[in-house]
């Protein structure tokens, strides 16, 4: 691997002088400029980065907060992750993880020093602890989900309180009269995190509008929780000809208890559910779902604040929301109910 004495041999200069060229702190005449920049690339020298922190007084570094506690489904977040790290790259920037218990104190010890650019939160509650700090600290950051006081705050989400009603709306325009909705585990809704909270509330909302009867129960996230929800949700309301299912770790074991128990999708209960493609796809039928956009929210939440880090203008841009409009792709877990 090529070396910056390397680079000033092949340019015939000082290695101070290839220094210069890369950090732009001493003016070099444009010959000797462009000589240096030609023997880096024909030595395919990478400058450390290290010394290109020091040159432009950034880490070139992103910290992202990831929730990894119960009642999270790890492989969702990690689409968000990989958007986020890849989306990062493109801006020459890596990214720290910091885990969900590193809660106020690894806010404040990661935006107190020069570890990182800017910051990235997810998993937001609608009183998210964590925002008071970062209002505090003052440094690019944005939040991948939104609060009940978002405006001083850049955030970027799926519109949950939309998905939850569109979710209703495609049932009851099926002819649903009564339907189910298995929500998050209970810790999800203790904790008042914004995804579970909104589409709940938007879920009543439009069975409310709809004149559909509705229910709402909380679901772990093992195959037993699954099936002891479906028997209370079927033993309460025999009547009930629909699920809105809003718990990716669920799925299987719903599935399952309905065929145990003689329920056909969709001829006796039509479901729907907010969950990624590649889940809705490996269960036969394939579930009528709206998708979660982990990418487009990842790339979104990476170009924001890598505006801000850019522009040196935080305080100016104030506070967005974006929210990202519920897609619904219908298949063939949903049809009208049988008369």
């Amino acid at each position: 691997m090529a070396k910056i004495d390397d680079v000033a041999r092949h340019a015939g200069v000082a290695p101070s002088t290839v220094s210069y060229v890369l950090s732009g702190k001493r003016a070099i005449s444009e010959e000797t400029r462009q000589r240096v920049l030609k023997s880096i690339r024909v030595l395919g020298y990478q400058p450390h980065a290290g010394a290109r922190a020091l040159a432009s007084n950034r880490s070139n570094v992103l910290a992202l907060f990831i929730p990894l506690h119960a009642g999270i489904h790890v492989p969702v977040i990690m689409q968000f992750v990989v958007s986020v790290v890849t989306t990062a790259r493109q801006f020459d920037h890596d990214v720290l993880l910091l885990t969900q218990d590193e809660g106020v104190k690894g806010l404040e010890r990661v935006a107190n020093t020069s570890l990182v650019d800017g910051l990235i939160v997810m998993d937001i509650e609608l009183q998210d602890p964590r925002l008071p700090v970062l209002r505090s600290l003052r440094r690019p950051s944005v939040l991948i989900g939104v609060p009940d006081d978002p405006d001083d705050f850049h955030c970027i989400d799926l519109d949950f309180t939309a998905a939850g009603a569109k979710c209703l709306d495609h049932l009851a325009d099926l002819g649903h009269r009564r339907v189910a909705l298995i929500g998050s585990p209970p810790e999800v809704y203790k904790r008042e995190t914004g995804y579970a909270t909104r589409l709940s509330a938007g879920f009543k909302v439009a069975a409310s509008r709809r004149k559909v009867a509705a229910t709402v129960h909380p679901c772990g996230s093992s195959n037993l929780d699954a099936s002891l929800v479906a028997s209370e949700v079927f033993e309460d309301h025999p009547d009930t000809t629909a699920l809105v299912v809003h718990n990716e770790d669920a799925v299987d074991g719903l599935m399952r208890w309905l065929g145990r128990n003689g329920r056909r999708v969709p001829e006796d209960v039509s479901i729907v559910a907010i969950c990624p493609d590649e889940i809705a796809h490996r269960v036969n039928p394939p579930l009528t779902s709206v998708a979660i956009p982990a990418e487009e929210i990842g790339e979104e939440a990476v170009r924001t604040v890598m505006a801000m880090v850019e522009g040196g203008v935080m305080d100016e841009l104030g506070g967005s929301t974006t929210l990202i409009g519920p897609r619904l792709t219908v298949r063939d877990s949903t049809a009208p109910p049988k008369p």
